[in-house]
């Protein structure tokens, strides 16, 4: 039987979005495993083809019992060669787990933003050099040790990384705009209380949202297309030999 990959979600609002989608249509087997129900985390990464930890309204440092939880299973699956994809605070665990540091940004990064990406991603995953994502976050983290940054923003420095068939993204590329007007009908309160050069009203959020969407979409599948191949080793033997992910 084939192994499922674990999809670890922490907030209502913040499901899979387009990854599900994406795994869905490969015919990919996923397991939810909800911490707002109460999910035991999983101790062995080895059971499950790959890790994808999302968003959370909560931050790395806070270091609640889940968390370490969950720091240890991916440590598990660094150890196992287990792929991990990490959206936001998933990529800040990532970054933790793997010993790097998680702080405060220089602001809060909320909204859509410009950013861009290295050489090395553009050919890789056949990304554009610029793009716009999403983001709700107001930690960032270094660079671990052995990986390598793949997008980078104004405001935040690190906006991505990739340590062999693990990826980290300090943004969303799942969110659908279903999820989007959930999410900031829940946090209104917050976003009107948050303030700096990154920061964007619910309207600004909103505006035009199902074009944003598709359109980051576009970039997310390209993404998650290159996370999937990796999920097989045989078919990493080819993209760690130089040939690039099919568009």
């Amino acid at each position: 039987m084939t192994k499922p990959v674990a999809i670890l979600q922490h907030e209502t609002n913040q499901g899979p979005g387009v990854l599900l989608e994406c795994l869905q249509q490969q015919g990919i087997p996923c397991r939810i495993i909800s911490q707002i129900e109460g999910g035991a985390v999983p101790r062995n990464a080895r059971d499950y083809r790959g890790i994808v930890v999302l968003g959370s309204n909560h931050g790395v440092n806070e270091r609640l019992a889940w968390m370490e939880e969950e720091c240890a299973l991916l440590q598990s699956a660094l150890a196992s060669d287990v792929p991990v994809l990490g959206h936001c605070f998933g990529a800040q665990m990532l970054a933790h787990a793997m010993g790097a540091k998680v702080s405060r940004n220089a602001c809060p990064d909320i909204g859509w933003g410009q950013v861009w990406a290295t050489p090395d991603a553009q050919r890789d995953l056949h990304l554009p050099a610029r793009m716009m994502t999403f983001n709700w976050h107001y930690d960032t983290f270094e660079i671990p040790r052995g990986a390598t940054r793949t997008m980078y923003g104004t405001y935040c420095l690190n906006k991505g990384f990739r340590h062999g068939r693990n990826w980290a993204f300090q943004g969303h590329l799942e969110v659908t705009a279903a999820s989007l007007r959930a999410w900031c009908e829940e946090g209104r309160h917050e976003l009107r209380c948050a303030s700096g050069p990154s920061c964007q009203c619910e309207k600004q959020i909103l505006e035009n949202v199902q074009a944003r969407v598709g359109t980051l979409h576009s970039v997310a599948r390209r993404v998650y297309a290159a996370w999937m191949r990796g999920l097989d080793r045989d078919l990493m033997v080819g993209l760690r030999a130089g040939s690039s992910v099919p568009a």
